[in-house]
């Protein structure tokens, strides 16, 4: 058994030869020709150590990037495809800041409920939500 940070480009070539994975969901591995395999078990692979090896993904990542291999990380949720994504309505009509999405839905408020609210509603406004006493005007 060695350490894994001595390992050289031909062992990690000859262990992913070799390997067989399973499993899936992988969040780090690594091109070793046509295979995408994960990086942090193959790297205890070709050292020889045991899986409980104190070894981390990052560290097997590094030790792969300095012998020369490509590696990716691979986030746990599925990314979503562009065709499936639903534009909001506001986004759809070229709205892009806040402001511009209230001013949108204001518009669409007749004068006569403008009008039937009360005129110290932006003072009072917790007395109106919750019930709060009122502050003087």
């Amino acid at each position: 058994m060695r350490s894994p940070k001595e390992l050289t480009r031909a062992e990690i070539l000859r262990a992913a030869s070799n390997f067989r994975w399973t499993r899936k969901g992988m969040k780090w591995t690594v091109i070793v020709g046509d295979r995408e395999l994960p990086a942090r078990p193959l790297v205890l692979e070709a050292a020889g150590v045991p899986p409980n090896d104190p070894t981390n993904s990052h560290q097997a990542v590094e030790i792969l990037r300095r012998l020369g291999f490509e590696t990716r990380y691979t986030r746990e949720q599925p990314e979503i495809r562009t065709e499936d994504k639903k534009e909001s309505p506001e986004t759809a009509k070229g709205l892009s800041s806040i402001l511009e999405i209230v001013a949108a839905a204001t518009k669409e408020v007749p004068d006569s409920a403008w009008r039937r609210l009360p005129t110290d509603l932006a003072k009072n406004v917790d007395h109106y939500l919750y019930g709060t006493k009122r502050k003087d005007e």
